[in-house]
């Protein structure tokens, strides 16, 4: 039972109440009682019981009357000095979660004025003065909870969790720096960190305490959408306080498994947002993944597939590989990856930035995770799979990430006799994913900056050596006619006579058209089957135009030769790509009209030295500029118009077109146009509308009606 307060106490309260309506004239009186009753609050002579008592039954009352005298003679009476011991030390050293709500209260229902802006004051002191850190504390000192305390709990929760907004609500553009949330945050995640601090000081003299009340503000403050504003401050003080302190690892697991579990997900993902690493994770959290099927339900699924927020996804994966109790969760992670990484529909259905965050996922789950557990699961096929999936992809930017998760897993899983390698252009993104392949230290990376001393040696002064006029020697020569460049190309072993041949086969087809009309069809074909053995540069390029020019030179039996080859068995797809360009470069070409060089007869000057050089431009431009301002044009006369010239293109369009239509439809065993070969599809359909747009001025009128009905056949791929 709780001791009876001293007689003077009930008077003094009961004074103070009788005079709420008489101020002023009874001003002596009230200062009177309230000197009287400033001993039953912190640092007053009265008992402890009698101290417990009054805050119990009577300290609201009075915090009420002195509210009722704002707009009082007593209180604009009273010197700065009084007033701050006998209005303002009422709230602050009294039970913090009364004045708080009596503030708040105050706030929210006062009108404009001196009452409301002192009534303000008096919160930022409130605050500024630590109170809410002693609220949180008298909490966690509550183990056994009062019979009111559900009911006053919930109330503070919601007052200390949206004190910015209730204060802003009110006093709108007038609200003090210390009220808004940046500030009120900041200091709230400071009182958090010094109440685990009073915590663990608790328990190591062997007193008990409760996180309850301190992890459901954590969680209420974090789901209204503050948990940035928090946790910047709160996370990396505990992740240097858990390093060498098992108490405090301790009392930060107790304090997130008493999150609520209907917030539980908004302070996981801001913790892992400002943690930096899977290691400081494992400090903070614990096995709480093993002990909350919320919790679990966050790291395993819904960060990892519902989600893509790259920065959690190392710091996540991580968490579950370090330790044993967690890694069967990464075996689970890897099994639900893969299904959404082998998911055709996915692929085609998802954004880019989700296909790519799967496909992090998936290569980290890999890196963690040692080979036998990997076969153990048996997913290697499920991830190939996903490979090929991507690879007839009509994106570039997915095959090339199928293609680089392709290496990666090969070369984790096979043996180095059997890794996959593809041939792609590697940028940022592929850069990125073949990083987390590479093992990452658990502890966080600290960075070195190694200074070399001033006095090291060097060759910045030396004088460099002209190698301007250097030139490379070659062994080879480039050929002179066109079939020692075939016979080059066909049977030569030397990288640097294939690179030379391949370089100058379009300059000698067009050179010598009698000779190339022999040979076209052979050519084409050694050009279609060769193949990059030396990493010739600019190889593609160069073997595309020597196959354009023999396309031009000998038009129809070449042509002929490409689209019968188009459907044959045992070509790559880049082969059929690589045939579809031909064609319609070929075709571009000859849609055009042949353009006649003539050959300007140039005055024949005397020689000067390399000297005069600058001089004697300068002059010739100067004269010429005198001519044209002194010259007048009275008539240029009429125009000559251009010569007319056969449209080449227009007897042999069909030779271009109709092959192609052959045989579409028809699916064979390595090649299924309708099938899962619908890359090649996607080029055939752009070739067969260039090649009917360049027929624009031939008089060839069934290529519409050909391409329409073939539309008509694949309108969903």
């Amino acid at each position: 039972a709780w001791a009876s307060p001293a007689p003077r106490s009930v008077k003094a309260v009961s004074k103070l109440a009788d005079g709420c309506d008489s101020f002023s004239r009874d001003s002596a009186e009230v200062t009177e009682a309230l000197r009287t009753i400033i001993h039953y609050l912190e640092g007053g002579n009265a008992s402890a019981s009698e101290k417990a008592e009054f805050n119990r039954a009577n300290y609201t009352r009075v915090l009420q009357v002195l509210v009722s005298s704002l707009s009082s003679d007593w209180f604009h009476s009273l010197p700065a000095q009084e007033r701050r011991e006998l209005w303002d030390g009422f709230f602050l050293r009294g039970p913090p979660d009364q004045a708080l709500l009596v503030l708040l209260d105050t706030i929210s229902s006062t009108s404009d004025g001196s009452g409301l802006d002192w009534t303000v004051s008096v919160l930022e002191s409130f605050l500024s003065a630590g109170r809410v850190g002693m609220l949180l504390w008298s909490r966690c000192l509550e183990t056994n909870g009062r019979p009111d305390s559900v009911q006053l709990r919930e109330t503070i929760l919601t007052r200390l969790s949206s004190l910015p907004d209730l204060t802003a609500n009110r006093l709108r553009t007038n609200t003090p720096a210390r009220l808004l949330p940046q500030q009120y945050y900041t200091d709230l995640a400071r009182d958090v960190l010094n109440t685990l601090e009073n915590t663990c000081r608790a328990l190591r003299g062997e007193n008990d305490c409760s996180l309850g009340f301190v992890a459901q503000l954590l969680g209420k403050v974090c789901m209204q959408g503050h948990g940035e504003l928090v946790c910047r401050t709160l996370a990396p003080r505990l992740s240097s306080l858990t390093r060498s302190d098992a108490l405090w690892r301790r009392v930060s697991c107790k304090l997130l498994e008493n999150v609520p579990d209907r917030w539980v997900e908004s302070v996981i993902t801001a913790l892992i947002h400002h943690l930096h690493g899977a290691s400081a994770l494992s400090r903070v959290m614990g096995n709480l993944v093993l002990k909350n099927k919320k919790v679990q339900f966050v790291l395993t699924h819904k960060v990892l597939l519902l989600q893509y927020q790259h920065p959690l996804l190392r710091t996540v994966l991580g968490y579950l590989a370090l330790d044993h109790d967690r890694r069967p969760l990464l075996k689970q992670v890897l099994r639900s990856v893969c299904q959404v990484w082998s998911n055709s529909s996915a692929v085609r259905h998802t954004s880019l930035d989700q296909q790519l965050y799967v496909s992090k996922a998936l290569l980290l789950c890999v890196n963690l995770l040692n080979q036998t557990e990997i076969q153990e699961l048996q997913l290697l096929q499920c991830m190939l799979g996903g490979v090929q999936c991507r690879l007839d992809s009509s994106t570039e930017h997915v095959r090339r990430m199928g293609m680089v998760v392709g290496e990666c897993l090969s070369q984790k899983l096979d043996t180095p006799t059997s890794q996959l390698q593809f041939q792609y252009e590697a940028n940022e993104e592929s850069r990125e994913l073949l990083s987390l392949m590479e093992p990452q230290s658990e502890e966080e990376d600290e960075d070195e900056q190694q200074q070399q001393p001033d006095d090291a040696p060097s060759d910045d002064e030396l004088t460099p050596y002209d190698m301007s006029a250097d030139q490379v020697k070659q062994k080879a020569t480039p050929p002179r006619y066109v079939r020692d460049c075939l016979e080059a190309l066909m049977s030569s072993d030397d990288p640097e006579r294939v690179e030379l041949s391949l370089q100058t086969a379009e300059e000698l087809l067009r050179k010598n058209v009698s000779t190339a009309r022999e040979v076209s069809v052979q050519f084409s074909k050694v050009l279609l089957h060769l193949e990059d053995r030396y990493s010739t540069a600019g190889f593609h390029t160069l073997r595309q135009s020597a196959m354009v020019a023999l396309a031009v030179i000998h038009t129809q039996p070449v042509v002929e030769y490409l689209t019968t080859e188009f459907y044959s068995l045992n070509y790559s797809l880049r082969q059929r790509l690589d045939i579809l360009e031909v064609l319609a470069l070929a075709a571009q070409e000859l849609s055009e009209p042949i353009t006649e060089k003539k050959a300007v007869s140039q005055p024949v000057a005397r020689a000067v030295t390399l000297e005069q050089c600058g001089e004697v431009e300068h002059w010739r431009q100067v004269v010429e500029k005198r001519i044209q301002s002194k010259t007048r044009r009275i008539s240029k006369g009429a125009s000559q118009p251009p010569k007319a010239a056969p449209n080449r293109y227009a007897p042999v369009a069909a030779y271009f077109f109709f092959p192609l239509l052959r045989n579409y439809d028809r699916p064979q065993v390595t090649f299924d146009l309708l099938g899962s070969d619908h890359l090649v599809l996607g080029q055939l359909v752009h070739t067969l509308g260039l090649l009917m747009h360049l027929a624009v001025n031939a008089p060839v009128h069934t290529l519409t009606h050909t391409l329409r009905h073939t539309h008509q056949c694949f309108p969903y791929h």
